[in-house]
């Protein structure tokens, strides 16, 4: 039988209504919000993706407060139900949820990244925080920088010819082992990466 411990006291847990939690003002989503749906196109998934992301303007500042993904693929579908979850309650509770699009670009697909439209993609992943940027630069919750075009979404584009195009058409990427990315090429002996510079050479 257990016992308390000498001095010690069962505080009895109070029900009163003032102690429960209170949502922010700022994070309960009203009947009807603004939103975008934007079409993605991934080179890791073959059907199209659905990302509809919403917004709500609050005392002159506008906040993201929600995101839906699908697609016909019903093979991933519990898969976008928790990236829907998760990042809508980031959305909402977080003061400053910026920090969601370096957490997912940070994800890497075991089976290597991808090139497209001349930038390279470590994982799906990175594919969704790409759309949540430009969905930050469409709504005016970043600014866009003076370079900013829909074509580049405000970020860098490497310069590589992807594979099967004019440029690069005999060349086979590999995974690299040192970031993991599919942008290893082998040229005179030697394999280099494109996207981190990792080189070696056979003796």
């Amino acid at each position: 039988m257990f016992k308390l411990p000498p001095g010690a006291q069962i505080t009895e847990i109070s029900e009163n209504p003032t102690q429960q939690y209170k949502a922010d003002p700022k994070s309960i989503r009203p009947e009807v919000v603004d939103a975008k749906v934007y079409k993605l196109k991934s080179a890791f998934i073959k059907n199209s993706v659905f990302v509809t992301l919403s917004f709500i303007k609050h005392d002159d500042h506008i906040r993201p407060i929600e995101i839906f993904i699908n697609s016909k693929d019903l093979t991933r579908a519990p898969e976008y139900v928790v990236l829907t979850r998760l990042i809508s309650a980031i959305f909402r509770r977080s003061a400053n949820p910026m920090f969601i699009l370096e957490e997912l670009q940070g994800i890497f697909d075991p089976n290597g990244g991808s090139f497209k439209e001349g930038k390279y993609y470590h994982s799906f992943y990175a594919e969704i925080a790409d759309v949540i940027e430009r969905f930050f630069y469409d709504v005016d919750i970043l600014e866009k920088p003076s370079t900013w075009s829909p074509e580049n979404d405000g970020n860098v584009s490497i310069d590589i010819p992807p594979v099967g195009s004019e440029d690069g058409e005999n060349v086979d990427f590999k995974i690299c082992p040192d970031c993991g990315a599919k942008a290893l090429k082998t040229e005179n002996g030697c394999d280099t990466c494109m996207a981190c510079g990792y080189s070696k050479c056979d003796k």
